[in-house]
């Protein structure tokens, strides 16, 4: 008689779902209870121009709800683009090979590209990029309507490049209005965290939002989802042309040239910054393209469509981490040193990835924690930025940091994906290796001392 096995598909636990959401509000609701400065009132000592300003908490609270609202739109926007392409190709009958290339087509659209939209950013300012932002999402969205095969590499260029316009743009236009209508400086590291914990969340929706979609239309692929892409990047555009203040420019680009060489080029504290920046970054991409291939590499059924919003959950509860430890929480410390607890731990987690393939479960906690560092990691160093980069400079500074990891990406697409030269634990031990890195960084970003620029006003 004949033995039959049953085929299990691997789920997480609902009560993972339970402990990451509940966790993650629980801490932002107790911690008023806890903080060192409930009142909020003082300076912060890491920031520059910590001074109370005359215009009140409503003030903040309005503008800082206004830019997470376009934020998080704009992050729903980039995970419907990007949490079905691998089943858009597929769809459309794009092979492995064909996937790799425009993948590979559309890194080096963001070296070659993006890397200087920050520093154009700067100069013309920050809303003409960001509605670049949605101009590019519109055409992609009716570009697939009508036609993907064999256009899928000018739908990774778009999208390569909208994705670096959304690396840099939202955050240096709120620096830069946050200090403009005389906000109190301190008050920008609980914008930095909401805006990691708001993108989370946000992406968590767009894979609802788009699993609804399909759902609904299975006949027509994901063609429905490429027209709501469309209508919510026209939202955006027409959100930012409304509702977004900037004031023209005046900073011609021989003045640019010029501070961005001596103060971006010429500062080392900004060259560690920026390698920090970089090794994250590369370390981000590289698990969101081995993670799904390293869960089922055994052969054994999982449901990914489950455990991706574990993942974004994880890294919602390390982001409520940093007004615990850098805001004037129950235990400040400084930025410095965060990041290197936070850098360490994230590339021992890859390193036990890289060295033996565990088991589901395990693998998902350590995924799970790798993200909790993510969390913690980001708004960090959008921290630090403030600290060390002008904000006239701030665009061009991130988008050049983008570049070495967007070239380490490209070499792991090419040797890894299509050559395959590259297993994926020895791309997974890169990725750990940076993140080793970068916790050097950081500590010789501490040992360097902390001597904030000077606003450079004449720009």
């Amino acid at each position: 008689m004949g033995i039959v096995i049953e085929n299990e598909i691997w789920e997480p636990k609902p009560s993972l779902y339970v402990f990451l959401f509940f966790s993650s509000f629980l801490s932002i609701f107790i911690l008023p209870y806890f903080s060192n400065n409930p009142n909020r009132s003082s300076p912060s000592p890491d920031l520059p121009g910590g001074t109370v300003s005359s215009l009140t908490k409503s003030s903040f609270l309005r503008f800082q709800r206004s830019f997470l609202l376009l934020y998080s739109l704009a992050s729903v926007i980039q995970g419907l683009q990007s949490v079905f392409v691998e089943f858009e190709y597929a769809y459309y009958g794009v092979s492995r090979d064909q996937m790799v290339v425009t993948l590979c087509i559309g890194s080096l659209a963001a070296i070659l590209i993006g890397t200087f939209l920050g520093m154009i950013s700067d100069i013309i300012g920050q809303k003409k990029v960001c509605v670049l932002f949605g101009m590019l999402h519109i055409f992609v969205g009716i570009w697939k309507k009508f036609t993907m095969h064999p256009s899928a590499w000018i739908v990774s260029i778009c999208t390569a490049l909208a994705s670096s316009v959304f690396s840099f743009s939202f955050e240096t236009w709120t620096v830069t209005e946050h200090d403009k209508l005389g906000h109190r400086q301190d008050l920008l590291s609980e914008t930095f965290w909401l805006m990691t914990f708001f993108e989370s969340a946000s992406l968590i929706g767009s894979q609802m939002i788009g699993n609804f979609l399909v759902g609904m239309n299975p006949k027509n692929g994901t063609g429905f989802p490429s027209a709501v892409i469309a209508f919510l990047a026209f939202v955006c555009i027409i959100y930012i042309a409304r509702e977004w203040k900037e004031s023209s420019r005046t900073a011609g680009y021989g003045d640019y040239k010029v501070a961005f060489s001596a103060v971006v080029l010429g500062d080392k504290r900004i060259w560690l910054l920026s390698c920090a920046q970089a090794c994250i970054h590369f370390s981000i991409a590289v698990f969101w393209i081995l993670w799904a291939p390293t869960i089922v590499a055994d052969g054994r059924e999982v449901n990914l469509g489950l455990i991706y919003p574990c993942l974004l959950g994880a890294r919602m509860l390390g982001s409520t981490a940093v007004p615990w430890f850098l805001s004037g929480g129950p235990s400040p410390v400084r930025t410095e040193d965060c990041l290197i607890a936070a850098f360490i731990i994230a590339g021992l987690t890859l390193s036990i990835v890289a060295y033996d393939y565990q088991e589901i479960g395990v693998l998902v906690t350590l995924f799970c924690l790798f993200h909790s560092c993510v969390g913690l990691i980001l708004p960090s160093l959008a921290r630090l930025r403030t600290t060390y980069v002008p904000n006239q400079l701030r665009g061009g500074m991130i988008s050049l940091s983008l570049a070495p990891a967007n070239a380490a990406v490209l070499f792991v697409l090419i040797q890894g994906g299509y050559s395959r030269n590259l297993e994926n634990s020895t791309i997974i031990a890169f990725a750990a290796l940076g993140l080793f890195v970068a916790a050097f960084c950081m500590h010789m970003l501490k040992r360097s001392g902390k001597q904030p620029y000077q606003n450079w006003h004449d720009l």
